[in-house]
């Protein structure tokens, strides 16, 4: 609405300009042919009237009109020149054309076109011979007509030239205040057509920003809200159809991808603890199987390969509780019981656990306070450094240095070693569960601490060097 306001405005003031210099030509062409008529008529009632004792020839011009040309220059308010048939100047009634009246003589050119000439008198609807000569000098635009003056048996006796400057300042004004006032007009339009176009886009956004919002919080994750909106139109009510569509198909696409994810998470989970739990078998099964093979009662040795025998058992049996308890761990989600602690003491009675003298502990501050759940935070400490101490090689001399800070709003706390680091390759596997790079273990810390800190809203990321070492960052909220 707004450019077309300015584009209309723009065109009109053109069309306005053009128009007015249309005009302006057509003022001046016919105010000339007037005044030429009326001089012209003025001419013949002069030389025809009773006063003039004179015969009205070419060379008796100057005599006739001697005192008379000024009379006319005054009435009609414009100069006159009388020329003869051959171009020599007869009378002027401007002062530097009577300076040197002999040499002032009409160019071959003029009077060859006036000679061959014959315009249509646009108010007197006569032909005649008229040439009019347009010039401009020192900026301003003359026009300077040619037309014969006849005696009374239409013999031409001499040339009359009417030099005539177009002056202007009036049809100027006329146009600066038509330009003023359509500028007024147009201001005005153009500020009611901000206001209405700024009312009207409100009311069209309105129903396009709801829908926005209900885009923008759209989460796979969650249930979603379907748009309500009244009074729209058909192209609104469309899309809004559309997005209604799209969250009822989301919805069903979430909750097929929850159970497969479920589904293939319980495959794999099943998959690990089989592999794991077959480990212990194998031992279990060739032992008791090479007991039956050489068991004999009466042999004196029998109370001692009982007992070797129990003890391989036994140690088969605590492995596969130590995988079920490790599982079951990791199945089990903590609880956000958001206990009010301090993260610097809790985490000096994780590392208590810790005979190593090479760890190393600092805090920024003795009392950082923040929600956590006590169980797994002495959980996330336990298992980072556990993993820092299980890399370390055997040629080097061990380093670990825990740290604890706080910005106001998070905790942040950094583990980090001087061991074998991890190698680009396995960098994006290292929170998989059942991932591991140790002859031992099950893979599943990290992934269990990753487990925890997401669940409370923190971020647990890595930097790590091949044979420098490696440094883990948790953070997570305060509050």
């Amino acid at each position: 609405m707004i450019l077309l306001v300015l584009l209309a405005s723009i065109l009109i003031s053109t069309v306005a300009i053009y128009q007015y210099k249309e005009e302006r030509e057509d003022y001046h062409k016919q105010r000339l042919e007037r005044k030429e008529i009326n001089i012209q008529t003025h001419i013949k009632s002069v030389l025809n009237s009773r006063q003039n004792t004179w015969e009205v020839r070419t060379e008796n011009i100057p005599i006739i009109f001697k005192e008379e040309l000024y009379k006319i220059t005054d009435i009609h308010k414009l100069h006159i020149n009388l020329y003869d048939l051959e171009g020599g100047l007869l009378v002027s009634t401007q002062v530097d054309l009577n300076k040197d009246i002999e040499n002032q003589c009409l160019d071959a050119e003029i009077l060859n076109d006036l000679f061959h000439s014959v315009e249509l008198n646009t108010i007197t609807n006569t032909l005649e011979h008229r040439f009019v000569d347009k010039h401009v000098a020192n900026g301003e635009t003359f026009q300077s007509s040619y037309t014969y003056i006849t005696d009374q048996k239409s013999k031409n006796l001499a040339i009359l030239n009417l030099p005539y400057l177009e002056n202007d300042d009036f049809l100027a004004k006329e146009l600066d205040e038509f330009l003023k006032r359509i500028g007024y007009a147009f201001l005005l339009v153009l500020i009611m057509a901000i206001v209405i176009a700024f009312l009207l886009s409100k009311y069209i956004t309105k129903s396009l920003k709801t829908i926005s919002d209900k885009i923008n919080a759209t989460r796979l994750e969650k249930s979603n809200e379907k748009i309500d909106i009244n009074d729209t139109s058909e192209e609104i009510t469309a899309l809004v159809n559309s997005y209604n569509s799209m969250i009822d198909e989301l919805e069903e696409s979430a909750v097929k991808l929850a159970t497969s994810e479920r589904e293939q998470a319980w495959r794999e989970m099943a998959k690990q603890v089989a592999h794991e739990i077959k480990n212990p078998l194998t031992p279990m099964r060739l032992t008791v199987q090479n007991f039956q093979r050489k068991f004999d009662p009466k042999d004196e040795n029998i109370h001692q390969k009982l007992d070797e025998y129990s003890k391989t058992l036994i140690q088969q049996i605590d492995t596969m509780s130590s995988i079920a308890s490790a599982f079951s761990t990791f199945a089990k989600m903590p609880a956000q019981k958001n206990e009010t602690l301090n993260v610097v003491e809790i985490i000096k009675l994780a590392l208590d656990i810790f005979n190593e003298d090479y760890i190393e502990f600092k805090a920024t501050s003795n009392d950082i306070i923040a929600k956590f759940d006590r169980t797994q935070l002495i959980r996330v400490v336990t298992n980072l450094v556990k993993n820092s101490i299980q890399s370390m090689p055997d040629t080097i001399i061990p380093r670990i240095v825990i740290n604890v800070e706080t910005d106001q709003k998070d905790v942040m706390i950094t583990v980090a070693d001087n061991g074998a680091g991890v190698s680009e390759e396995n960098k994006h596997k290292i929170f998989e569960p059942k991932f591991t790079t140790k002859t031992s273990g099950m893979g599943l810390g990290l992934a269990m601490v990753k487990n925890i800190v997401e669940t409370y809203n923190g971020t647990i990321s890595f930097v790590s060097k091949k044979d420098k070492g490696t440094t883990f960052k948790v953070s997570f909220p305060i509050e």
